[in-house]
């Protein structure tokens, strides 16, 4: 590793969409769990 090495840093659009993607899951996994509370209480 040298210090003339460039940061080991993503691009701006890939960091944006990785963070979607974060915020997506986490939104999804709050949509299964709910639909797991309303199918069992049914």
């Amino acid at each position: 590793m040298l210090w003339s090495d460039p940061e080991n840093e993503p691009p701006k659009e890939l960091r944006d969409t990785q963070d979607m993607l974060r915020r997506l899951g986490v939104f999804m996994a709050l949509a299964m769990v709910l639909a797991m509370i309303v199918i069992g209480v049914r």
